[in-house]
């Protein structure tokens, strides 16, 4: 289903949307001028068994630098969804605050298909930004180092919130 026809359980509508490139996956937002931030919601294909994260990177093109929005399932069915700051190539993946304002972060689960929600801002660097979006395993209850060829090394791209 193209991201512009999906329809949000919760009923939420969003004004924009990319169908990303790589890992199954689809940003949609609405941005706010009045107060320089924007809502999202991440969607991506996901097993029971794995997590995905969205994130900006405010200062370089890739995962080092990246301010992540994280969510998986425990193995219990409830859904962690946390923010954290990705400072190297093998980051903890633990919770942590953002060089930037985050809030009403929440996530859902529903038919292989895991939903972030979350509000990003004010955002001072403009509308423009690169973001990356990951995915990878996890085992005993926290994130795994994702794979390191083919599509997860190819999510990362350049977003335009007035596109």
């Amino acid at each position: 289903q193209s991201c512009k026809n999906y329809t949000f359980a919760s009923k939420q509508v969003f004004t924009s949307c990319s169908e990303l490139p790589v890992l199954q996956a689809n940003l949609h937002w609405n941005y706010i001028p009045e107060t320089k931030s924007v809502h999202i919601a991440y969607r991506a294909n996901q097993t029971p068994t794995e997590w995905v994260a969205w994130a900006i990177n405010p200062t370089g093109t890739g995962m080092v630098g990246s301010q992540a929005i994280v969510a998986f399932r425990y193995s219990n069915g409830t859904v962690a969804v946390y923010t954290t700051p990705i400072d190297s190539y093998n980051p903890l993946m633990q919770p942590g605050n953002l060089s930037f304002p985050v809030s009403n972060v929440s996530a859902t689960y529903t038919n292989n298909e895991m939903t972030i929600f979350a509000v990003v801002g004010p955002l001072v660097n403009g509308t423009t930004f690169n973001h990356a979006w990951q995915a990878g395993p996890v085992s005993n209850e926290n994130p795994q180092i994702h794979s390191t060829s083919g599509p997860n090394v190819e999510s990362t791209g350049t977003l335009d919130l007035l596109s």
